[in-house]
């Protein structure tokens, strides 16, 4: 007997949110990974930080919003925050990798941000 799938439209809610927040989690892995490989990466310290806090802030709301958790509220708050202080840290740095992440942070923290209201 085949179960019928349930569709949660609740989630549907959050899908832009939700697919921003993906986007902007393989961009900061990229990001994270080109900067590694820079010449200056001792100066590029905060922005790799920034980035791995970012991508898994990011990872952790997609997640919380799939399931539509109680927290969804809180923790796109939370992403916004870091998506905002990672697009600073990233905007300091003029190559393309990291102009690319800033900009996406921060249309992540404005969807987040919706999300939290």
């Amino acid at each position: 007997m085949i179960m019928p799938t349930v569709v949660n439209t609740n989630v549907q809610q959050y899908q832009s949110c939700i697919d921003i927040c993906n986007r902007c989690m393989q961009v900061c892995e990229e990001c994270l990974t080109s900067c590694l490989n820079e010449p200056d990466v001792q100066a590029r310290i905060h922005c790799i930080q920034a980035l791995r806090d970012c991508a898994e802030i990011c990872s952790m709301a997609s997640r919380y919003m799939s399931r539509n958790s109680m927290y969804t509220k809180q923790i796109c708050n939370v992403c916004a925050m870091i998506c905002e202080a990672c697009a600073q840290e990233c905007s300091k740095f003029k190559d393309e990798h990291c102009q690319k992440c800033a900009n996406v942070c921060r249309q992540c923290a404005d969807e987040c941000r919706k999300m939290a209201a």
